[in-house]
């Protein structure tokens, strides 16, 4: 590193490389060039359960690798935007928002605010959200439409001030799709009280499934 704290093109850094490889893309290949925010929805949805599955089979290799794909879409999105004529801004930008933001919703590291526990450490980050987002007019704002039904659920519940669907402690009866959405719901509701992930467990309890048709099924030649 030179005098000045500045690196020397010999030490460049990972990150930064990777970004410049991503505008190059972005200037040189035909496909990318075409690519808008809405072209890349698909593939940020499908990187980020590739990432998932990498994590919950424990396979650190992959895990790896399937955390470059992401960052590659974080990289993509931030390069398209550059481009905006109206309202551009870089993927320095975007890490300069993450940092201040970071930095605000942890009082307790960088500033003179005491945390000691979880619940604490969730109490100030919750603060300093509600103060960003002022222009929220329910608590339901910002939670993603776009987000799997039972992850949205327990995400609603959550948000929920008072009282709410009541935990069941046995399987409801279903006569009906409407039956049947009041006792998912109320299954979310109980997997908030036990502080359970409601969609990783059906995830997980899918994957086994899988296993077992897969284990069932004849060899093949």
């Amino acid at each position: 590193m030179s005098p000045d704290g500045r690196r020397g093109t010999e030490e460049r850094v990972p990150l930064q490389d990777a970004a410049e490889t991503m505008r190059a893309v972005r200037e040189r290949c035909v496909w990318s060039q075409r690519i808008t925010h809405r072209d890349l929805v698909p593939y940020l949805i499908e990187e980020s359960h590739e990432l998932i599955d990498a994590i919950e089979n424990g396979d650190r290799v992959e895990m790896r690798e399937e955390l470059g794909d992401l960052l590659w879409q974080v990289l993509f999105h931030s390069a398209v935007a550059a481009e905006d004529e109206d309202d551009p801004f870089t993927i320095d930008d975007v890490a300069r928002t993450l940092s201040e933001k970071m930095v605000r919703r942890h009082p307790h590291v960088f500033g003179d605010a005491v945390a000691r526990t979880p619940e604490e450490v969730l109490e100030h980050w919750n603060a300093a959200k509600a103060a960003e987002k002022r222009e929220r007019r329910s608590v339901l704002d910002g939670i993603p439409r776009g987000m799997p039904a039972l992850a949205r659920a327990q995400k609603v519940l959550g948000r929920v001030a008072g009282p709410t669907v009541p935990p069941s402690d046995s399987p409801r009866a279903v006569a009906s799709e409407a039956d049947l959405g009041d006792a998912l719901l109320a299954l979310v509701a109980q997997a908030r009280a036990q502080g359970w992930d409601a969609e990783r467990a059906l995830r997980e309890r899918l994957a086994a499934l899988e296993a077992e048709v897969r284990a069932a099924e004849p060899a093949g030649d």
